[in-house]
Parts: structure tokens; C-alpha cells; sequence
């Protein structure tokens, strides 16, 4: 499954420098109002059309740079540039897999998973309700801005609750996303204010397991 959506593979330019690849917002899998009464309408239009939006274009435009930097062999450039991209290439990645994670409740947000990815919980944590207890808890905890991640270690073959700060990728912890919840405040605060912890609690009910299960047969197989 596609993390993030991207442009053609690009033309070639001037000597040996090429076109950067275009990465684009990936389409919403749903209107703004379906997530209601949990996410409102007025969170996912500015969460997607504007922060996502930035993203996007902060990090097309420091590819471009970067490979600028890079035609003309100015290391000090490409090293500066290397936050910004990881930075908002990871806003891109995360909100891409956020999108998908979630669904309203008449199309099955909040029902509960079953195979595989079932057993995996109950023998990882017990049972699901005490996986959303752990990762609930480690979730509201982050400091700052961050997400709370359940993921997949395939060395391992276990499932891991981890935290990540600002918008860095669960991938560069070498664990593989499979449900992410974003706590930086541009995601609830206009809805729940400063209570980060009731909005954890609520957005269970819209939780996209079936997505979920779909991303851990990928990376399980």
C-alpha cells in the first residue's frame, strides 16, 4: 500500500541535472464531515487542505533546492537541507497513513480487527481494549508535538507501541507503521482544547482497522 503520492518520474534538464519528482496530496478517502462527531469538519479542512498542503510544498521545494545544491556540488547546502526534508517528507509520509487509518462508523470505523492482526494483539497485549490502554497512555504522555504509533517489527515479529517526536517517520526506528495517531495540536485543539487525552479516548471510535490489517499483511508477508 502506497504511504504518499507522488508525480511522474520526471524530464531530463540542462547536462546531467533532471527534473525533481512532484509529490502531491493524496486524495481524501472521504468527506470532510464523515468523521464527525469525533473529528470535526472544520479540523479536517484545515488539518489536510492547509498543514498536509504545507508539507507537501515545503518539502517539493526543498528537493528542488537539494538538487540545485547537489548539480553544483555544494555540500554545506545539502547537508542544511537534509532537516527540512526529513522534517516535511515525514509530514507527508505520517498524514498519508493518518488519512487512510481512519473512517467513519457506518463504514467501519471502530470496529474491531479479526485474523491475524487479532491473534497478534492478543498475544502481544492481552487483549485489544489493553493495547488501546498502553497506546493511549504513551500517546497523551509525548511531550510537545509528536505521534503515537502502533507498528510492526518484522525482525522481531512482534507488535510495538512507540512514540515519535515532531513529524520524524516510525520507519527511521526500523519498525513498520501500522496505525498512526497525530497529538500535535493543529489536530484536535480547536475541538478539544488542551484535553489531548479526551481526543486520544475519542478517536478509537474511528479507528480504520481494516486498514490497519491491510498494512500488516504487507508487512508481515
Amino acid at each position: 500500500m502506497s504511504q504518499c503520492c507522488m508525480a511522474g518520474e520526471g524530464s531530463k534538464q540542462e547536462g546531467s541535472k533532471q527534473a525533481v519528482k512532484q509529490f502531491q496530496l493524496p486524495a481524501l478517502p472521504y468527506d470532510f464531515n464523515a468523521l464527525e462527531p469525533t473529528i470535526s469538519a472544520e479540523i479536517m479542512n484545515l488539518h489536510y487542505t492547509k498543514h498536509h498542503q504545507a508539507y507537501v510544498n515545503n518539502l517539493n521545494k526543498a528537493l528542488e533546492q537539494y538538487a540545485e545544491a547537489e548539480y553544483k556540488n555544494d555540500l554545506q547546502t545539502m547537508i542544511a537541507l537534509q532537516s527540512l526534508i526529513k522534517f516535511n517528507g515525514g509530514g507527508h509520509i505520517n498524514h498519508s497513513i493518518f488519512w487512510t487509518n481512519l473512517a467513519s462508523q457506518k463504514n467501519g470505523g471502530g470496529t474491531p480487527p479479526n485474523g491475524k492482526l487479532a491473534e497478534l494483539i492478543n498475544r502481544d497485549y492481552g487483549s485489544l481494549d489493553k493495547l488501546i490502554e498502553q497506546m493511549s497512555a504513551k500517546t497523551s504522555a509525548i511531550q510537545g508535538s509528536g505521534w503515537g504509533w502502533l507498528g510492526y517489527n518484522k525482525a522481531k515479529g512482534k507488535l510495538t507501541i512507540r512514540t515519535c517526536e515532531n513529524q520524524d517517520p516510525l520507519s527511521t526506528k526500523g519498525v513498520i507503521p501500522l496505525l498512526g495517531i497525530d497529538v500535535w495540536e493543529h489536530a484536535y485543539y480547536l475541538q478539544y482544547k488542551n484535553v489531548r487525552a479526551d481526543y486520544v479516548k475519542a478517536i478509537w471510535n474511528i479507528v480504520n482497522w481494516k486498514n490497519v490489517a491491510e498494512r500488516f499483511a504487507l508487512a508481515s508477508s
